[in-house]
């Protein structure tokens, strides 16, 4: 008899809780996503973007948010060369696009992810302040982000509360389309 997928889902989510927090990323709940961003010694090429579109105001007093940030690890394999151009470029449309699809309004947490991959029958889609869906679906324990070209990313570690938001590390770069 196969267990129903909402039951696995909703089992999973304090697995879920305990196998991220010992991922947990240094950040300051007491600062603005702006703020630890600029602070993190793990997101400086997502801060520099942050920084060239214009938008480290916006994640510093607005929101709240839901950023599913990429490591400079992800950016790098992404490709270095790339971020270098679009962070570079006069045109600053298709960074602040690849930007803003790591960003969903309001607060998602993982158990709210994963709730609402219960009601999705295992995917949950989300609606990034881009403009584009975002699918989210459970590949063993991880929660994992799949964007319109296919690209996937792993949520590493999950649930870090900020001022205004919430930020989600993942393991590589999303993209709203080709780049």
């Amino acid at each position: 008899m196969k267990t129903p997928i909402k039951k696995v889902l909703l089992g999973l989510c304090a697995t879920f809780s305990m196998a991220v927090s010992a991922q947990q990323v240094n950040l300051n709940n007491s600062k603005s996503i702006a703020q630890n961003t600029n602070e993190s010694d793990r997101h400086t090429i997502l801060f520099a973007a942050v920084q060239a579109t214009q938008m480290e105001d916006i994640l510093d007093k607005s929101g709240p948010f839901t950023v599913f940030a990429p490591s400079d690890a992800a950016f790098e394999r992404f490709s270095e060369e790339k971020m270098e151009r679009l962070i570079n470029s006069k045109d600053k449309s298709e960074l602040k696009s690849l930007l803003t699809y790591h960003i969903v309004a309001g607060q998602l947490t993982a158990s709210r992810i994963l709730r609402a991959m219960c009601k999705g029958n295992g995917k949950a889609s989300f609606t990034t302040i881009q403009g584009k869906k975002l699918i989210a679906h459970m590949d063993g324990y991880d929660i994992v982000l799949t964007d319109p070209i296919g690209n996937t990313a792993r949520i590493t570690a999950a649930d870090l509360n900020l001022k205004n938001g919430v930020v989600h590390e993942i393991d590589s770069v999303i993209l709203p389309s080709q780049l």
